[in-house]
């Protein structure tokens, strides 16, 4: 039994590594869609749109708004667990550690282009990664995958394009920055999952997620 129960909590700090090799794979590729220097992102979008009519600046927005889709992923029934925190507290450091390495920024549309195509293919790659740890995932992405479950004929990457879509056109109306960025965010972020998904045979949908509390007892068990 005591075996058994080692050999659970050594597969949980093996997963733990694994989402923080996913998430720092993630962040370079939101770093390269930063150094790609053509336009926000959709999120950014609507963070910016709330600032504009809202006391929140757009920090406080984006908090705002990570609280809000965290209750929303509930209502979803999605599992909330240490990949949701691990999430919470790496992967804006490892951004701002990518940045701060490489400060300088693109300043060609047509290479930019590229640039961002390829950050959204990297993300996508450090997504599989962390999701497939199976202890939960960021805000956003359990959205993605909540939304998908009631969507299960249309695929994923779809389901991204419709998810950002909707974010885009809400921060827009909002008065959100748009740009040529902007609009490939759209649609690029879903392809490159999509494309990576397939050659990957990965479905994030497949994958039963450990809750935080779930997490605790593992390893607070001492039988």
């Amino acid at each position: 039994m005591g075996s058994g129960l080692d050999r659970k909590k050594r597969e949980i700090i093996m997963q733990w590594i694994r989402i923080v090799a996913g998430l720092l794979v993630f962040s370079f590729g939101v770093h390269l869609t930063i150094f790609a220097n053509i336009g926000l992102a959709p999120w950014d979008c609507l963070g910016m749109g709330i600032a504009r009519h809202t006391p929140l600046n757009y920090g406080l927005s984006m908090t705002a708004m990570s609280v809000i889709i965290v209750l929303i992923d509930l209502l979803l029934k999605e599992r909330i667990g240490c990949g949701t925190v691990i999430d919470a507290l790496l992967t804006g450091n490892f951004v701002q550690m990518f940045n701060d390495l490489n400060p300088l920024q693109n300043n060609s549309l047509w290479l930019g282009i590229p640039i961002m195509l390829t950050g959204f293919l990297i993300m996508a790659v450090g997504m599989m990664i962390y999701m497939k740890a199976g202890q939960g995932c960021g805000p956003r992405d359990a959205l993605l995958v909540g939304i998908g479950k009631r969507m299960p004929k249309i695929p994923i990457g779809t389901v991204q394009i419709i998810l950002l879509g909707t974010v885009l056109l809400a921060g827009w109306l909002l008065g959100g920055p748009v740009g040529i960025g902007t609009l490939i965010s759209v649609f690029g972020a879903g392809l490159m999952m999509q494309l990576v998904y397939s050659l990957m045979h990965f479905e994030p949908r497949e994958i039963r997620h450990r809750s935080f509390s779930e997490i605790v007892r593992i390893l607070s068990d001492r039988n």
